[in-house]
């Protein structure tokens, strides 16, 4: 064990930022559907099984998933990996948040997904502000997918319920108090 333990909150961080961003960093090797060897990451982290099942338990957002001695990040990655996402028809509707700051943006570019593999999208307008208001007051946008599916568009649905596609076209973008 560590001299100063991982609270839940830094673990989940710490897992995070390995599984989805810098898995050599431990070492790791993702595998195919990002899957990583639980035992060498227990190790670089120096701590425990019940702790990680504890974080990925408790994670309001389910961002992990752990299947017998592997462990892996069910979206967000920055580096190369195949999900084995499969192609999946969405509602009509999702929603994304987002912050002011970036409106102009958006407006001209769509949603990009930056240095992520997709962008991510909620199924309901209250997960959106949630995850918008991380970085300040929470702009909801609502996508059209059921069009942009019909234009050609794929999404997929990760196993903790976050809908995902390559990008969303301005034309696809409701913002608020503009339809």
């Amino acid at each position: 064990m560590t001299d100063k333990p991982f609270s839940d909150k830094q673990l989940s961080h710490r897992l995070s930022y390995l599984l989805r961003h810098a898995p050599g960093e431990a070492g790791l090797t993702l595998e195919p559907g990002g899957w990583v060897a639980l035992k060498p990451l227990l190790a670089h982290l120096k701590v425990n099984r019940q702790q990680v099942e504890r974080v990925v338990a408790s994670s309001d957002k389910q961002r992990f998933s752990l299947r017998g001695d592997q462990i892996r990040a069910n979206q967000g990655h920055s580096v190369p990996v195949d999900l084995e996402l499969v192609p999946t028809a969405p509602p009509e509707v999702l929603y994304h948040g987002t912050v002011a700051n970036v409106l102009a943006a958006i407006c001209r570019e769509g949603l990009r997904p930056m240095r992520r593999h997709h962008v991510h999208l909620s199924p309901n307008a209250e997960t959106a502000r949630r995850v918008g208001e991380r970085r300040g007051p929470p702009v909801i946008l609502t996508v059209r997918s059921g069009q942009m599916q019909q234009a050609g568009h794929t999404f997929y649905r990760s196993e903790n319920g976050v809908w995902l596609t390559d990008a969303v076209p301005a034309e696809f973008l409701a913002l608020p108090g503009l339809g």
